[in-house]
């Protein structure tokens, strides 16, 4: 491999740069906002504010999201599910 591209790699993955473009699309694809560049730009923000400890950190899912996933696997309202239903 070159050192440049090299180079390359190591400061993508020193600025988590492939995670944050892939949640970014995620986000896109997710809402589907009329207008997608103000959409990043919002959510770019958000992202610094809540590195800053002002905001909160765009995610994907919300609790009710996390809530509604568990309660499809806990089918018997246990409030648990086991380790292999997780994986």
């Amino acid at each position: 491999m070159a050192a440049g591209e090299e180079q390359s790699r190591e400061y993508l993955r020193r600025h988590r740069l492939p995670e944050l473009l892939h949640r970014l699309g995620a986000l896109l694809l997710y809402h589907r906002p009329e207008r997608p560049r103000e959409f990043l730009i919002q959510m770019l923000e958000r992202v610094k504010a809540g590195r800053q400890a002002q905001g909160e950190y765009p995610f994907l899912m919300d609790e009710d999201n996390v809530d509604a996933m568990f309660g499809l696997l806990d089918v018997l309202g246990q409030g648990h599910i086991r380790a292999a239903q997780y994986r």
